[in-house]
Parts: structure tokens; C-alpha cells; sequence
């Protein structure tokens, strides 16, 4: 009878194991929450241990990777100059000097706040219990996989949302991991420099910025000293992909001959922070070679003041291509341009070329990319295109996608920094573009690309009443035009929604500087059509297409929905003091720097 009883425990106990390591089970993975409820006492309590007690905080050691990026013998050393500018002693205001909420007001955005960081919590759990230490949860299956190098990027990608959110707890828990990965070994033979620099290296400084924690630091310097050697070339220009094991020996990369212009152009703002935190000049010197040449090509382009999509870095050109968007493809090499200048300032000519590249882009995109769609709905907006330059000379696209939608965002910022109202009213009208595009499909969300119906006439930006039969002649041009899209949308080139923050981080940047309470109302009915259109029994999933209702979701969570998406909904409604853009600029995976003041 005893051994029959000692078989039944075991028996209990590893079904018990089994459910409880391998089935979603409502403690750990509770449904999409009820709108009202509180979620923040388990946070609020870790937060205020940790504020009470700083002897709270765990000593935590970083491990040394198995490669020391440092000792790398280059063969073609980078050039050491230029020296890292000083800091100005002063910015120009960029936030709108709010006044505190109503007690009434107060509550329900601190309510909205909880509610976006239930759903956070929620997808944390998941990679927590399925996937920790990979690169990215798959949401439907409860897999993973290891897509950049198997560095754990939704980990490193998260800290400073955990920290934000107040669950410092898991941030502790996770700053312990990341002190274990060893940027020595990569799982792919190659490693991609952008990847690698907006998520990891991102990651690490905006989490040290926020927390202090040395072990931050010193696996951002790991990070940076890794990237670093995608600089041993013999031009002196970054490779778009590391080759590792080559790498570390220093005999020197080759540059690719084609390659996108965000790649090379998304180094900027995370090298330099790099440089101020650690007194280093070497990561601001390279990166400033490869703004040089953008500087100095930017006016002989086919579209003078932007450049092509594509680059040949092997070659130096940045010139020859007649394809101009600030779209996929060249997004973050616009992005940075006025985001280096907030971080360093114009005191030196060094580094007032940022305000110069800054301002001739935008005032070339005003000038050939945007337009006032025709929709029936009679609103102000702006929509950003494409432009080829052909013989004749430019000519427009009315295709766009969500991966534009920052520039709302961009321009608002740019108004702020460059004084210029024009650049603000821009950066109004089009971020509204994008919540139009939101409000306008049936599921509360825009496809990842898309064409509109232009006005007609030569005035790019003038308003024009509806017009079925103009409508209906843009619409037969396109071929994967159908019936059942919003009037004024003429295609949904690529009709899913794959958790891209581009539209609400727009949202968030317009709330924050103009103070308008309408943008804020926005941001709530977006997370709540995403929020409910991208629930799965773990997270979050894409959606394949949101211009019909019930449509099926992929397995696919990047990174960007923790470290981004979500991380913008929380900032709408969170206290407008939690990371002031007079005191922090954000890079391209919304990772913040702290700006340093002379």
C-alpha cells in the first residue's frame, strides 16, 4: 500500500508540474482585463521599497561576455576626431506647461494608465514563463524564437517600460539576466547593426539613464565596443552586417555596396550618448564620418535636401538613386537628424550640421512628400507619400504606411527646437492624418500601407470637397483596389497591423507639446481597438487584416510592442513630469536619453 500511495503523489505532482509550467492558467495569464479594475498594488509596493530603502536594490555583478570586443588589433582604426561637443547650457522649451488634472480628470487617466499596464504586465508574464531569455515570444503558440542573435532583445528591449511602470521587481529580475548574456557568442554567423544598436545598445543606455545601475553600463559599453568593430573598414564606414567570427579577429569588414540609408543614418543618437557616459570620444568620432557624408551629399541628390532609400557605403554615395521616402527604408535617417541636435546641442559647428540636415529635410518633404487626401469627412489632414524622380522630375506617390507615421511626431518636435510654427502645424495635421487612418477601418486600426485618393488641382495642401467620380477614377488605377475599403482609401497595399507604435508615438509627442486634451482621448480609443483586436491566450499577436472584423492573427510579437507600443499609451496618460521631452530624447525604439545640460 505505501509504494501504491508513493506512485499516486508522483503521479498528482507531475500533472500538477505539468499545468502549471505548460498551460496558460488564469493566475499567471489573466484575460484581457475588464476596464476599471486596479492592477497597480503589487508595482506600487515594490516601488515604494526600493524609493524608502536604496539598501533594497540587489548588488548585481555583470558577467564578462567570452569575448573582450575591446581587445580587438583593427586593421583600419577609426579616426578619433571629431571630440565629442560640450554641452550648451541651454534648449529652447519643448514641453507645454501643464497645469495639473482635475481630481475627476486625474482618475480616469490614472485608470487608463493601469489598464495599459495590465496588458503589458500580461505579455511580460508570457515571455517571462515561455520564452525568457530568447529573443521574442511567439503569442498564439507559446513558442519563441531567436531572431537577433538570441541576445534576449524583448528582455533588454523592456527594462526602461519596466522601470517606467514602476515594476522594479521585474526590472531587478531582469537586470540579473541581462548581467549573464554574453555578447561574446551570437546564434546567427552574422549580427545586424541596426537591430543591435536601436534594441540592445538602446536598450541598455536609456535603462542606465533611468536606473543608474553600473552592470547597465558596463554591458552597454560590451554592446558598443561590439558595434564599434563594424567601423574596421578600410573607408572607414560601418558594415550593415557584422560578420562575427571575422570580426574578432580585426583583419577588417567589407562594406556592402547597397544598402538601406536608415541603417547607416540610425547610429547617431546611441553612440553619442554612449560617448557622454562614458568620456570616450572614439563612438561619437565614428559615427560623425558616416554623418559627414550624408552632410556633404544631401544637396546633390536628385531630390536636393533628402536622400535615397538606398545608399552604397562601400562607395561613399549617398547621391546616385531617384526613390525618396520617409517611409521603410529611410524613416530613422530623418528621425535622428533633429533628435541629434536636441542631444548635442549647437555649441560647436560640429554639430550644428544636425540642425542643418534637419532643416533642409524637412523643408524638402514638405515641399514633394505630403498632401491632403480627399475624404468625405471634411477634416484637416496631412498624409506623407513617395517620390521617384524621373526625367521629367518629381513625381508623387499617394502611398504611405505606418512606419511614416512618426514624422508627426518629428515635425512637432522640429517646430519646438527650430522655432518655426510652420514645422509645428505640419506635425499637427499630420499626425492627425494617421488617427484618421486609425478611425477610419472597421477593427479601430490602419494598415501597414496603404494609398489615398490625392486632392485634385496642383495645390498639394489645399482642402477639397468629396468627389465620387474623381474618387472613383484614382481607385480603377489601382488594382488591389476593393469595394469595402473607407471611402478615400483607394488600396491596403499591405492590410496588417503587426504592433507598430509609429501612430501613437506621434499621438503621445503632440500631446506632450501642444497640450491638447484631444489627443490624449485618441490615444485611449487606439489602445482599446488594439488592445482588443490583438488578444491571444498569451499576449499579443499581429492582426492580417484590419479592414475587415474577425480577421486571423499571425504568430509574431516583436520586441517593439513592450519596449514601444506600449510603453507610448502609458506615457499619454501617465504624469506629463515621466520623461519630459525637455529632459529626454527618444530614440528610434523609444529607448530615452537623458540630455545632459551644461
Amino acid at each position: 500500500m505505501p509504494r501504491i500511495r508513493a506512485r499516486h503523489v508522483i503521479l498528482c505532482t507531475a500533472v500538477v508540474l505539468w499545468i502549471y509550467y505548460f498551460l496558460p492558467t488564469d493566475e499567471a495569464l489573466p484575460s484581457l482585463p475588464r476596464y476599471g479594475q486596479d492592477s497597480s498594488r503589487r508595482g506600487t509596493a515594490a516601488l515604494a521599497r526600493y524609493m524608502n530603502d536604496p539598501a533594497a536594490v540587489p548588488n548585481i555583478t555583470a558577467k564578462k561576455s567570452s569575448f573582450d570586443w575591446s581587445s580587438v588589433n583593427f586593421t583600419y582604426p577609426p579616426k578619433l576626431t571629431p571630440k565629442l561637443p560640450a554641452p550648451v547650457a541651454e534648449r529652447p522649451r519643448i514641453q507645454h506647461r501643464f497645469k495639473a488634472d482635475s481630481k475627476a480628470v486625474a482618475a480616469i487617466q490614472n485608470q487608463r494608465r493601469d489598464e495599459v499596464k495590465r496588458v503589458f504586465r500580461r505579455s511580460w508574464a508570457s515571455y517571462k514563463r515561455r520564452a525568457w531569455m530568447k529573443d521574442a515570444l511567439k503569442p498564439i503558440s507559446g513558442d519563441y524564437v531567436d531572431q537577433f542573435s538570441g541576445w534576449a532583445a524583448t528582455l533588454v528591449d523592456s527594462l526602461d517600460t519596466l522601470w517606467l511602470m514602476g515594476l522594479r521587481d521585474d526590472f531587478y529580475e531582469a537586470v540579473e539576466a541581462v548581467a549573464t548574456i554574453d555578447f561574446g557568442h551570437s546564434t546567427a554567423p552574422t549580427v545586424n547593426t541596426f537591430e543591435t544598436c536601436i534594441r540592445y545598445l538602446g536598450g541598455l543606455l536609456a535603462a542606465y539613464d533611468l536606473s543608474g545601475h553600473h552592470v547597465l553600463r558596463e554591458k552597454a559599453i560590451e554592446v558598443g565596443d561590439l558595434l564599434y568593430a563594424g567601423f574596421n573598414t578600410e573607408n572607414g564606414m560601418p558594415v550593415d552586417f557584422i560578420n562575427f567570427q571575422v570580426a574578432k579577429k580585426g583583419s577588417g569588414l567589407t562594406v556592402e555596396s547597397r544598402v538601406v540609408s536608415a541603417s547607416p543614418g540610425t547610429i547617431t543618437l546611441e553612440f553619442s550618448r554612449l560617448s557622454q557616459i562614458t568620456s570616450d570620444d572614439k563612438y561619437y568620432a565614428a559615427v560623425s564620418q558616416v554623418m559627414d557624408v550624408f552632410h556633404r551629399g544631401q544637396n546633390e541628390t536628385k531630390l536636393p535636401g533628402m536622400w535615397p532609400m538606398f545608399v552604397s557605403m562601400s562607395g561613399k554615395d549617398v547621391v546616385s538613386g531617384y526613390q525618396f521616402s520617409i517611409g521603410g527604408n529611410a524613416d530613422s535617417l530623418y528621425e535622428y537628424l533633429p533628435k541629434a541636435h536636441a542631444l548635442l546641442g549647437s555649441a560647436e559647428a560640429s554639430s550644428k550640421k544636425y540642425e542643418i540636415m534637419a532643416r533642409k529635410f524637412m523643408d524638402t518633404a514638405m515641399e514633394n512628400l505630403f498632401f491632403q487626401p480627399m475624404i468625405p469627412d471634411g477634416y484637416d489632414i496631412l498624409v506623407s507619400g513617395n517620390c521617384d524622380v524621373l526625367d521629367d522630375g518629381p513625381h508623387l506617390d499617394p502611398e504611405s504606411e505606418h512606419l511614416s507615421c512618426f514624422i508627426g511626431g518629428l515635425y512637432a518636435l522640429g517646430g519646438r527646437l527650430f522655432d518655426s510654427k510652420e514645422y509645428l502645424d505640419a506635425g499637427v495635421k499630420l499626425a492627425r492624418g494617421c488617427a484618421y487612418a486609425y478611425r477610419s477601418f472597421p477593427t479601430g486600426m490602419m494598415p501597414e500601407r496603404y494609398n489615398m485618393a490625392m486632392c485634385p488641382g496642383s495645390d498639394r495642401f489645399a482642402y477639397c470637397p468629396w468627389n465620387q467620380t474623381h474618387f472613383d477614377v484614382e481607385a480603377s488605377k489601382r488594382a488591389e483596389y476593393k469595394p469595402h475599403l473607407p471611402k478615400g482609401f483607394t488600396t491596403a497595399k499591405d492590410p496588417r497591423y503587426i504592433l507598430r507604435p509609429e501612430a501613437i508615438e506621434s499621438v503621445f509627442v503632440l500631446w506632450r507639446i501642444t497640450g491638447d486634451s484631444w489627443w490624449r482621448e485618441i490615444a485611449w480609443e487606439m489602445f482599446e481597438a488594439v488592445a482588443k483586436a490583438t488578444e491571444t491566450p498569451y499576449a499579443n499577436a499581429a492582426v492580417l487584416d484590419v479592414t475587415v472584423l474577425g480577421s486571423e492573427k499571425e504568430d509574431y510579437m516583436e520586441s517593439f510592442w513592450l519596449a514601444e507600443t506600449l510603453k507610448y499609451f502609458y506615457l499619454c496618460f501617465a504624469d506629463t513630469d515621466l520623461i519630459s521631452l525637455d529632459d529626454f530624447v527618444l530614440n528610434t525604439e523609444a529607448h530615452p536619453f537623458r540630455l545632459v545640460k551644461g
